[in-house]
């Protein structure tokens, strides 16, 4: 398995396994499937966030197959800029268990170091996902809270949990 950081070549590939992720899990993300593929030009878009400075997104490659994605991004605000915040994660399920989280969470955070002005990582995770959740502490992410009724999906609340890493 690689891991890398995505670039502008690898942007349908990242909207093919975004558009799994959304219909797939629906509640581990704020934007739902139908907004998603209504999207005027979403590959040019996906390019476009990909050379945001401040946004890194990395994904996990077996084969050859993008099968996993995570995206780091620091805060923009001075203020706030000591911090960055981990969104999109996200594994296809034949390679749940496998490692390929954990890989792509080790590389965010590798370079949430190398970035030197970020201290803090933080993260929401849906609260019913213990599977996450483990994975995320294991890595030494802790629990600062908890949003209640967070996101609706289809009439269903779900809770989300807020998570930090201190890297400093």
């Amino acid at each position: 398995m690689e891991v890398r950081e995505l670039g502008a070549a690898d942007a349908e590939e990242y909207w093919r396994l975004r558009l799994e992720a959304l219909m797939l899990s629906p509640e581990a993300f704020a934007t739902s499937y139908e907004e998603a593929v209504k999207r005027k030009n979403p590959i040019e878009q996906v390019k476009e966030n990909f050379s945001v400075n401040g946004s890194h997104t990395f994904g996990a490659f077996l084969d050859g197959v993008l099968v996993g994605i995570v995206t780091l991004v620091q805060e923009s605000h001075k203020k706030m800029s000591h911090k960055a915040n981990i969104f999109a994660m996200y594994v296809t399920s034949r390679r749940r268990g496998k490692g390929t989280g954990k890989a792509l969470m080790e590389a965010a955070i590798q370079k949430a170091k190398d970035m030197k002005e970020i201290e803090k990582v933080n993260l929401t995770v849906v609260s019913s996902n213990e599977r996450a959740k483990r994975l995320y502490s294991s890595l030494g992410f802790v629990s600062y809270g908890t949003e209640t009724r967070a996101l609706q999906v289809g009439g269903v609340f779900y809770n989300e949990d807020h998570m930090e890493l201190f890297l400093k």
